[in-house]
């Protein structure tokens, strides 16, 4: 039987571990969705050298499906859309969870670390004020 004060140390580090999991776990999904995008990226580049009306053969798991060319570009921009708001969600959570990790590790919060991108509204009025 641990002493209480070993039981909250274990309790601690299990916390801990849990929270650092969850983060890398998160930080996998993202790098192989971010593959997959690329790969998406690749195929549409190549349908847009390949100017044939001809169909085209499509990779699914292990076969091969000939599709028309339109149908083929269509769904592979359906699928980069869906990746991107899939990443975007994803990095969203991974914000949530390294904080919520470096607060359960007792660390301060990172400086900028929620900060978001300007939008095209609020960077072109900070190129005006630039410009005096």
């Amino acid at each position: 039987m641990l002493s209480p004060e070993a039981e909250r140390v274990l309790q601690y580090l299990v916390e801990v571990e849990e929270l650092a999991e969850e983060v890398l776990t998160n930080k996998q999904q993202i790098v192989d969705l971010d593959t997959k995008r690329n790969q998406n990226r690749e195929a549409l580049r190549a349908l847009q050298k390949d100017l044939s009306p001809s169909d085209v053969m499509v990779c699914f798991g292990s076969m091969f499906i000939k599709m028309p060319h339109p149908h083929t570009k269509e769904m592979i921009e359906k699928d980069q859309a869906h990746l991107d708001r899939e990443i975007d969600k994803l990095r969203k959570q991974l914000k949530v969870k390294v904080s919520r990790l470096f607060e359960a590790q007792g660390k301060p919060e990172l400086k900028g670390f929620n900060l978001n991108p300007l939008n095209q509204d609020e960077l072109k009025a900070v190129k005006i004020i630039l410009r005096g």
